[in-house]
């Protein structure tokens, strides 16, 4: 029978959970690196048993670490992220020049094909990417050096590269989501990059049609039609048919507030492309609940039905077995959780 694995990472360690493909009971093992900010950890789709894990903190710096079978021991690969030739600068929150500086590594996205590479997504925003598992890591400045990169602006959290996704029909498409500077797709292995934010519409830009500035929160590929995106943006939801060329809202008759606001935990479903949403709610608590779901805080697996799992910063993951309509808690009271992704195993 196939199983899954859960991969979360929390503000003081990662925890692996696994179960079997009826997903009813679950072993939680961790914490592993206990005490660090785990920004993202993810498992390789051509070797599930390796996985990669970003492990930072404010005091001690950056840390890649990889482990070679599934979760059970991890090595510390290499740290070195430095921006190739002259860094430059991009805008600070005040909109005066501000030199690029690394901070952390927000994302990391295994090849489709090749264990040993993998790409990372950094503050400030950058790409890099490790084609010897992780232990040096080499800039893809196409994506920094874009023309537009020195009018680039920090959101909130930081000028982050939270978002990579490899098209699995396209060996050399790559989308990548800034905040607070938007799309970008590469359709040469990461080289080249355009901006693909047209239709995308923010209270804070005057020019309607900006091609940057925009602060995107997340990137989706639809499973099975991979020109097919979703983005979740600051105060909408849109939806690309042609990989980004052009967006339209489908926020529909979602909520508009951060967090929970009511005090009541939802996931919303759509079976109609994102035109039309229903709150799932059975499981999950609906009166005196206030927490938040991160934007790499959500998974589904590949099983029939899909399994969906999320992790909240009250130190929740929920698991779902039937596509959502009811929910169970995995584990509670984890540190809160950063991000939560999920291998199909075989």
């Amino acid at each position: 029978m196939s199983g899954v694995r859960v991969l979360v990472g929390t503000r003081k360690g990662a925890f692996v959970l696994g179960s079997d493909g009826k997903r009813e009971q679950w072993d939680v093992s961790g914490p592993y690196f206990a005490g660090w900010e785990i920004y993202h950890l993810k498992g390789s789709p051509a070797d599930p048993d390796r996985m990669y894990a970003s492990q930072t903190s404010g005091w001690f710096g950056q840390v890649i670490q990889r482990s070679d079978d599934g979760g059970v021991t991890w090595e510390p690969t290499g740290n070195e992220f430095n921006y190739q030739g002259e860094a430059g600068t991009h805008q600070w929150y005040d909109g005066t020049p501000h030199p690029w500086e690394f901070a952390r590594v927000w994302h990391l996205e295994p090849s489709l094909d090749d264990p040993d590479t993998v790409y990372a997504g950094v503050e400030d925003a950058g790409l890099f990417r490790s084609d010897d598992g992780g232990r040096q890591w080499q800039e893809l400045p196409g994506l920094r050096g874009h023309r537009s990169g020195p009018s680039w602006q920090p959101g909130a959290g930081g000028m982050c590269l939270h978002t990579i996704i490899l098209d699995p029909t396209r060996p050399g498409r790559i989308f990548a989501a800034i905040s607070a500077a938007g799309a970008f797709r590469s359709d040469d292995g990461g080289e080249t990059w355009q901006p693909v934010n047209r239709g995308l519409h923010s209270k804070g830009i005057p020019d309607p049609g900006a091609e940057v500035g925009h602060c995107v929160h997340r990137l989706a590929m639809h499973p099975s039609r991979p020109s097919v995106l979703y983005m979740q943006k600051h105060w909408d939801v849109m939806r690309s048919d042609d990989a980004g060329e052009s967006w339209r809202e489908v926020s529909g008759n979602l909520p508009t507030d951060f967090g929970f606001p009511e005090g009541k935990l939802r996931v919303y479903r759509s079976r109609t492309g994102g035109d039309e949403w229903e709150p799932l709610t059975k499981g999950l608590p609906q009166q005196h609940c206030y927490v938040n779901v991160l934007r790499d805080a959500m998974a589904v697996d590949s099983l029939d039905s899909c399994g969906i799992y999320f992790g909240t910063t009250g130190g929740q993951v929920y698991a779902s077995a039937d596509a959502g309509d009811s929910w169970a808690p995995i584990v509670r009271d984890l540190p809160a959780v950063l991000s939560v992704e999920v291998q199909t195993l075989p």
